[in-house]
């Protein structure tokens, strides 16, 4: 365990603030997401915006008396809900091979459909601490009433980003999950297998952990969300949440822009079931794909090679693993934050009092093992 708390804290700029969360218990709300490192050795996490409150939706880990909180980043300028050029609401993000942090904003807060400006990709030098650029995503392609980017893979050696629209950011409302693929060079964006049986939650599905149904007062129905890209660029994997099986299709027909969608959904191969649902997915410079498993509480591997699904993690305080990622010094990184009770409707059922609600994990693999970014 590398940092660990009962509940979220933040490094505050003022009194008013501090006093603000705690007094309203904003914290009850606060779920770390992905969690990353830099090449200097920086943590972040992000917190998304699923409630009002949240005082920061990207921060890094910093110590305070000794304790782990989090600050701000890029600022606290930077977070301030309500301003579409600022950071809102920000689930997925990576660290790329050049120390370049891209940030996924999913735009909306609390469920309400996305402002204008607000879904957008931004590129963030960390070496430099300024940004490289913003790409907005259009209505079009990530509508603002039912989007919910999730996820993302970078390729600079072709030069596309792939992002999972969950497609659940309409509460009550079916799914409406997709594929987006962005074009670096051309700074344009195409959704794909929009509707599509492999991005969509699975008809009737249901899970439990430890016993105990997820979303005791309805079915949690999630879209594509896991995403990994091969160490040679070749295939593309994602999963949903609502569902076991794996899908992969080959990046060729993703970056050809004049594919048509019907091919790109007949290219689709069902892989297998993992055995387990997942939220986060990732990949390593030997070709490895790892998945995180909700029901099995811990992180699984697929190898490609052999079809071969394997167990390598598990601990009973692994509660919905999410946000799988490398250090690049032959270690997986990756959190625990019992989504499935804070979020539990009608009631929450997490214990606040407990310590280990919210757990940032590390676990070496091999000295040569980093993301697929380095391959």
């Amino acid at each position: 365990m590398l940092f660990y708390w009962n509940h979220l804290d933040w490094h505050f700029p003022n009194e008013r603030m501090e006093r603000e969360f705690h007094s309203h218990q904003y914290w009850r709300k606060c779920m770390p997401g992905g969690v990353k490192t830099d090449r200097q050795g920086n943590y972040y996490v992000s917190v998304p915006r699923w409630a009002e409150g949240i005082p920061a939706t990207l921060n890094r880990i910093v110590l305070k008396q000794g304790k782990p909180v989090l600050d701000a980043f890029p600022s606290w300028e930077w977070n301030q809900a309500g301003h579409v050029h600022a950071l809102q609401s920000v689930l997925g993000y990576e660290i790329d091979e050049h120390n370049r942090m891209w940030i996924l904003d999913q735009g909306k807060i609390n469920y309400a459909p996305s402002p204008e400006g607000s879904q957008k990709l931004i590129v963030w030098d960390l070496d430099r601490n300024e940004q490289l650029a913003s790409f907005v995503i259009p209505n079009d392609i990530a509508p603002y009433r039912t989007s919910f980017l999730n996820d993302l893979a970078v390729d600079h050696k072709h030069g596309f980003v792939y992002i999972t629209d969950s497609g659940n950011g309409w509460p009550d409302h079916p799914v409406d999950a997709a594929i987006i693929v962005f074009n670096m060079r051309t700074g344009t964006f195409r959704r794909v297998l929009g509707g599509h049986y492999s991005t969509q939650d699975f008809p009737g599905f249901r899970f439990a952990i430890d016993l105990q149904p997820v979303y005791t007062g309805k079915p949690l129905r999630i879209g594509c969300d896991g995403i990994a890209l091969s160490a040679d660029r070749s295939t593309l994997y994602y999963c949903p949440i609502s569902g076991r099986n794996l899908y992969a299709v080959d990046t060729a027909l993703l970056m050809d822009f004049h594919t048509p969608l019907e091919a790109v959904g007949r290219a689709v191969r069902a892989i297998g079931s993992k055995g387990t649902t997942t939220d986060g997915m990732n990949a390593d410079n030997k070709g490895n794909i790892y998945f995180t498993m909700l029901e099995e509480k811990g992180v699984g591997l697929y190898q490609p090679g052999t079809g071969g699904f394997y167990r390598i993690v598990s601990d009973d305080r692994m509660m919905w693993v999410d946000g799988l990622a490398f250090d690049q010094r032959g270690s997986i990184i990756f959190n625990s934050n019992r989504l499935h009770q804070m979020f539990n409707e009608p009631e929450p059922t997490i214990d606040w009092s407990y310590p280990y609600n919210l757990i940032v994990w590390r676990m070496f693999i091999g000295s040569d093992v980093k993301s697929y970014l380095y391959a």
